[in-house]
Parts: C-alpha cells; sequence; structure tokens
C-alpha cells in the first residue's frame, strides 16, 4: 500500500494547527448554534486577513457553500453565468438550481477552462426578452478545475464587466489559498480588492477536518443569510468546531503555509517529468495540481503499481497535492511514471 495518494487533495488528513484549535475548543463547554467566543474569534480572524468588515458564515461544505451563495444573490427567475468546466456546473447535482428554486446556470467554454469579459458579455447580452433567464451573478473558481488560476488582472477585467452589466461576482475558492500562494497576493488583493462581492473560502482542502467560509464583502448581500444556513442544514449545533479550525489556520498562518508546501510539490512532480518522451503536461501548474496526458499502458502501469488518480477531470490524469504531501513519496510517483516511460519505449 502506498504511504501517500495523489489522486486528490481531500485524502489527507487535518493539519496540526487546525486540530490543536479543535481540541483546545473541545475543553469544557461553550454556547450552541455560533454564539460561542470560538465562532466570533475565527470570523474576526477573516475579517482581519481580508482586511474588511465583511459577514462570515461557516458551513460545512463547498457544495453548501456555492450554492447557498449563489442562491443568494438570485431570485428563482434569474440565471448564473459560468464556465463549463466549473464545479457548480458539473460536480454539485443541481445544488445550486435546487438551493435557489430554480436559478438557471449558463456554462460558457472558454480556453484553459477560463471566464472573460467578452464571453460574460456575450451571454449576459445575448438575449433580453422575458423568456429568457436573466442573467444575475457570475461565478469564477479560483484557481479552477483545470489547476489554472486567475491573474489578478483577469478578476478586475471580469469585475468590471459585471459591474456594468449589473451582475455579482461570486468566487469559488475551494482552494483559494493555493491561488494566493501562487499569485504572491494577499487574500484581499485576490478577492474584494479585485471586485468579488462573495467568496467561498475552502478550508477542507486546506488543512481542514470539514468546513468552509462564506464571506459577504458587501454586507447587505448577507441578509437573512444566517436562516438560508438553517434551512439548508448548515447550522451547526456545536459551531466551534467548524469555527475553531479557522483560528488554528489563520493566526498561525498555517492557511499559506499549506498551500505553499501543496503548491511545490506539484512543481516538484512537473519539473521530474519535464522533457519525457510520451509524457505530455497538458495544463500550466500554477497550484497544487498536475494534469498529464499518457499512452494508455503507462497509466495502466501506474494503477497497476497502486497509484490512484483520476482521468474525467479535464481529460487527462491529474495528480492533486495536499498540505501533507510528502516529497519523498512525489519522488516515487515521479520514479514510477519514468519507470513505465521506459518500458513502454522498448
Amino acid at each position: 500500500m502506498k504511504k501517500q495518494q495523489f489522486a486528490s487533495d481531500n485524502y489527507a488528513g487535518i493539519c496540526p494547527e487546525a486540530l490543536a484549535a479543535m481540541a483546545e475548543a473541545n475543553s469544557g463547554h461553550a454556547r450552541s448554534y455560533g454564539d460561542d467566543e470560538w465562532t466570533s474569534r475565527a470570523a474576526d480572524s477573516l475579517r482581519r486577513l481580508f482586511d474588511r468588515d465583511c459577514e462570515v458564515f461557516f458551513v460545512f461544505n463547498g457544495t453548501a457553500a456555492n450554492s447557498l451563495a449563489l442562491a443568494s444573490l438570485c431570485y428563482s427567475y434569474n440565471s448564473v453565468i459560468c464556465a463549463t468546466a466549473a464545479h457548480v456546473e458539473t460536480d454539485e447535482c443541481g445544488a445550486p438550481e435546487f438551493f435557489s428554486n430554480g436559478s438557471k446556470i449558463l456554462a460558457v467554454p472558454g480556453e484553459n477552462g477560463k471566464l472573460t469579459p467578452q464571453s460574460i458579455r456575450a451571454i449576459a447580452t445575448g438575449r433580453s426578452d422575458i423568456h429568457f433567464p436573466k442573467p444575475r451573478a457570475v461565478t469564477i473558481t479560483q484557481p479552477n478545475e483545470l489547476g489554472i488560476t486567475y491573474s489578478i488582472e483577469e478578476v478586475q477585467a471580469i469585475s468590471a464587466v459585471c459591474r456594468e452589466l449589473g451582475l455579482k461576482l461570486h468566487m469559488d475558492g475551494a482552494r483559494f489559498a493555493n491561488a494566493c500562494a501562487s499569485l504572491g497576493v494577499s487574500p484581499a488583493e485576490a478577492s474584494w480588492k479585485a471586485g468579488v462581492d462573495v467568496l467561498c473560502f475552502g478550508g477542507t482542502k486546506n488543512g481542514m477536518a470539514t468546513g468552509e467560509a462564506i464571506i459577504f464583502f458587501d454586507r447587505s448581500l448577507a441578509t437573512d443569510f444566517d436562516y438560508r444556513c438553517k434551512q439548508a442544514g448548515q447550522l451547526a449545533s456545536k459551531m466551534r468546531f467548524l469555527a475553531a479550525p479557522w483560528v488554528g489556520m489563520i493566526e498561525n498562518g498555517a492557511w499559506l503555509k499549506n498551500a505553499e508546501h501543496a503548491n511545490a510539490c506539484a512543481k516538484r512532480l512537473a519539473a521530474r517529468l519535464e522533457g519525457l518522451p510520451y509524457i505530455a503536461r497538458v495544463y500550466p501548474v500554477n497550484a497544487n495540481s498536475v494534469f498529464l496526458n499518457a499512452p494508455t499502458p503507462i497509466l495502466e502501469g501506474l494503477h497497476q503499481r497502486g497509484w490512484h488518480f483520476y482521468t474525467f477531470i479535464g481529460g487527462a490524469a491529474r495528480f492533486m497535492f495536499a498540505w501533507d504531501a510528502d516529497p519523498a513519496e512525489v519522488d516515487r510517483l515521479a520514479d514510477d511514471v519514468i519507470a513505465e516511460v521506459k518500458a513502454f519505449g522498448k
């Protein structure tokens, strides 16, 4: 059995900082349903991190975070513009439509899985008759499903067209920390300063057991959002256990350290495989993923050697690196790829 697998960054356990905060929160009693000091402390930590007096909510997972955030921006007759590869379109089982009572997802193709101001404008202005679901929001994933980051300039340009057209901008930040690490910018620069209205900041893939933060930079958009969370089953009775890990992650800087390490391990694998025959890196390695095209026998050989990976995302073999990725295990994966290439070439 392999010591580690790189099929998903969800495979990893809890990082020490998050676990220590949970253990500390487990001492004694605390008030329930978010009316506790840990939840307040976590929300304040995020406000300081983003340098913004924002509204913060904690939920169990990314599907709930994205779906409830988008539902708060839309009426049932509205639509949400996203990239065709976006998680809200391909991997959330219709949850955004469900929680919004029917808001339609309008998926737009684009190079490297990205939206552009031009593609947003085209679909948002293509029809204005009453028979078409009126566009209300745009959602972008940072980094996106192909592991590619939007530059700050790209986010600003998308935000500008959203403002022009009266659209709200949502950011799916399941790996937001990895994007900040890759771009070398602060959370504020990567979000509200670039024009993002609401961010779903992922904690699970960054080293927490579970939990995401929904951050409304425009507080008026969060009106009655607490009721929406309760109705959706996202109001934890022991909320301190969703909130405390954020305190540990933020106050110790683990959120960024973890992301930097994961990104570095992705680059380590890419560097080891650079120039190999039969192996083609499909997308730039901006964050913590590496996508590879290879002949079927090579991929089957890796499976036989015990490696797990997915090939249905982005049309290539995807390798993901978590906060605890062991460089030695990354090298073992690279060694096995090289061995399979050599065997294939004989």
